[in-house]
Order: structure tokens, then sequence, then C-alpha cells
């Protein structure tokens, strides 16, 4: 969510490419267009970067008409290549609702040192613009970034992000457009240009922050559908993205984010994140005995429940996490692997049969208000982490550095999930999202 390259470690091991834009007019004159995603498995450490980008509430938005669908192959992140600049370079990026700033590879061509073949060519594009120092954004109060924008040698605006996990990632600060066709591309965004990395991935911030990809679009809405996982190698399932409206909402199920006025002054709150209002956690029949103040933020921020694409596993603070292990304890204690704790985060784990093992524990449900509940069939209840060692895909997020809950892709699977920017709201839908339209 410098270090660059310990941090595209963490999380650059998905891709989503994307083909040719395939605009279509709707009756309502907005323009959608169809790309393709694709994503790669990347290590266990990486998820949770994304999750602490300390930002401040999103402005106010008009919503746009911008609409288009991708298709996605899925493994534990999602990357998609969207194409920016004048004319377009396709370019692939983190799908990260956990991130603000989107940011991308910039080398320019030299011949002693070829840059990464997919990264980002600033003189081949037309629209491309750098932010000098004397821009606003480039003060050391701005409050957007983890650590102050400054000013470099070439006095040119310089960025530094600083993720969860103690990683950076820094660079300039630049303009650049998103080309989706000839007839359809954003206004020049404000983006992260980074140049001292060998990796050519970058990151899609869509979370509430003000200058993330969706707050500087003004989009009224985005949705996923995460396909189930597939083990096998060379096999990606494929689920689809929308940016814009989708017509398969008119099934969701929508709970209200939860917003905090005064989050400035909670310093274990991320005032951008989706914040929902979980209630409790089931496994089969058994609601467990988890006080509900531990899935919201107390007076400090802790206890803050997110949504976040860009982590693969859920993270629990300590008091839930707890209940959760003393019940899968109870239900399958000794098939556990003892001793083994997979990626510093994950605990229960097993070697055993793991669709035996799933059905002794059974469903598993996160619950909101209103009924909703997001659903975790026994079937897909334990991650493949290698090895023949399956876990249940939850961790303690005080791993992360966090004191926050953390719902990560890996329960969101075969489950639109929509964020509804204009009502501030995230809709779910059951769905088998490697068929899904």
């Amino acid at each position: 969510m410098a270090a660059l390259c310990r941090f595209l470690n963490f999380l650059f091991f998905l891709h989503f490419i994307v083909s040719q834009a395939k605009p279509t007019q709707k009756e309502n004159d907005t323009v959608s267009l169809s790309f393709p995603l694709t994503s790669l498995r990347f290590s266990a450490d990486v998820k949770f970067q994304s999750l602490v980008s300390v930002s401040k509430h999103a402005s106010m938005r008009r919503p746009t008409s911008y609409n288009y669908k991708t298709t996605f192959k899925y493994s534990m992140v999602l990357i998609v290549a969207l194409p920016i600049g004048t004319p377009p370079q396709t370019q692939e990026m983190v799908l990260d609702t956990g991130s603000q700033l989107s940011w991308i590879q910039c080398h320019k061509k030299a011949p002693k040192k070829p840059p990464p073949a997919a990264s980002f060519d600033p003189s081949l594009s037309s629209s491309f613009s750098v932010l000098p120092c004397n821009h606003p954004l480039c003060k050391p109060r701005v409050p957007d970034f983890t650590l102050p924008t400054s000013c470099d040698q070439n006095r040119l605006c310089h960025y530094s992000y600083f993720y969860a996990d103690g990683t950076l990632a820094e660079g300039n600060l630049v303009r650049e457009k998103f080309t989706f066709s000839r007839s359809q591309s954003t206004p020049p965004l404000i983006l992260g240009c980074a140049t001292d990395t060998s990796e050519d991935k970058g990151i899609l911030g869509m979370n509430l922050g003000r200058f993330s990809f969706a707050s500087q679009t003004k989009i009224s809405k985005f949705s996923y559908c995460v396909p189930t996982r597939r083990t096998q190698p060379g096999v990606s399932p494929t689920g689809s993205f929308y940016l814009g409206q989708n017509p398969n909402s008119h099934g969701f199920q929508y709970i209200n984010l939860l917003v905090f006025p005064h989050s400035r002054t909670m310093p274990n709150m991320d005032p951008s994140a989706y914040t929902l209002p979980m209630q409790g956690i089931r496994i089969g029949a058994k609601k467990l005995a988890i006080p509900v103040h531990f899935f919201r933020p107390d007076t400090g921020g802790s206890g803050q429940t997110m949504i976040d694409s860009g982590s693969e596993f859920t993270y629990l603070v300590d008091e839930a996490y707890n209940n959760v292990r003393e019940e899968v304890v109870r239900l399958v204690g000794p098939r556990l692997k003892k001793g083994y704790v997979y990626g510093e985060v994950a605990d229960m784990c097993f070697d055993g049969n793991p669709i035996e093992i799933g059905r002794l524990i059974g469903d598993m449900s996160f619950l909101f208000e209103k009924g909703v509940e997001i659903a975790v069939d026994k079937h897909r209840i334990l991650a493949d982490v290698g090895g023949g060692v399956h876990c249940l895909g939850i961790g303690r997020s005080n791993v992360l550095g966090v004191a926050s809950n953390i719902i990560g892709n890996f329960h969101q699977q075969n489950l639109w999930v929509e964020f509804d920017l204009a009502n501030r709201r995230v809709g779910f839908g059951k769905a088998d999202c490697s068929g899904a339209v």
C-alpha cells in the first residue's frame, strides 16, 4: 500500500490483463467499456500493506457516468491492466480498496538499461505532466500522505507513502489520464510515478480518500465478483469487475457504511476505509459469543471493521480471533498442525483432508445489520497454502501492526461486492463468479 521492491514482492503476484475497449451505448447515454483482467499468486505476507494509508475524508462527489466491465483471473489479489496516457499505454495495477494514492511504474526507455516491459514511458504521452514544488499539494502539512511531501533536486513534488508493514513507496506526483477509448477518458488525475524499482506493477487506490481513483473520477459505484480459487498450476478462474452501474445489482443486499466525523482524533482509525457495521461471526449453527463492540471502533479507533480487496486473508482483533480459534479447536482441535504458522499470521492450519475438515467445521458467516451476511461455504473455508497444508484464512490483525478487523478477498469468493459511493453503502449478492456477467 525506496523499499518498493519489498513492497511489490508483497502485493504484485496477481495480475489483471486488460483487452481492447468495446464501447456500447446504453439508453441513458452512458458509455460502457469492456476490458479483461488477470491475476497471479503472491506471497502470504503481502496483502496487508494497503490497510493503513492514513488519509482524510473524501470530498463530496458528483457522480459521473463512467461505466466499464472487465473480466479477471483470480488467485490471491486482483490486478487490473488499464490504458493510461495519450496514446494509452497498458499498465498493470493492483485493485486495492484499502489504498488511496494510485501509482504506476515510470521509466524512460534507455538503450543501456531497458525498463520493465510494462512500465510507463512519460515521454510517449502528450497528456502527462509533473507537479512542481509550488503546487498546493506539495506542502509538508498535507494530511493525505503518511509522510510529508517534499521538493526533490529537480524541483518536482516528491511523495513517500508508508505502509502497515513498514515498507515505503515513493516517487514524484504527476497528472495523467486514463484513456478508455477514443471518446472516453478521465480528466488528468493525480498519480504517483515511481522510478526506483525494476518491478512493473502499480496500485489502483479505490478507498474513500480524496486522491483515490474513485474519488478523483467521482464515479458513483464500482463492484467486483471474486471467483472460487483453484489450486491447479496454471489454472486461474475468471471473475468480473464493473466501474459504474452493475446490471446484477437489483438482487444485492445493502448495508450502510459507518461514518465517523471525529476520526481525525482517533489514532488507530483509517477514516478512508470502507467501514462496515459487523455484528458477529457464526460457525455452523453457533453464533460466537463475541461482544459487538469488538467489531466497532472505540474512542481511539481500535476495532474498526473494513472490507479490503487488497488483503487476501481476513484479520481479526485478538478478542474476536480467540473466540474463533476456540471454536475451531473444539470442533477439529486434534487435526490442527501443531506448531505451524503460515506467513506469521495464520495458525489454524491442517495437513489432513481439507474437504473432511471443512465439513467438520461447517459454514462460516460474517454477520451485519439488517440480516445481511457474508456466508463462506464449508467446502471453501480452507485456503490451500501449499505443501499439502490448508489454513482457515483468518489471522490476528495485531501481527500486522493494526488494531482493526479486515475482511479479505478470500472470504469474498462467489460474492458480488458493490461499493455504492453516492449512497455511502456496500452491497452483497451471491453469485457463481466464475460465470458472472
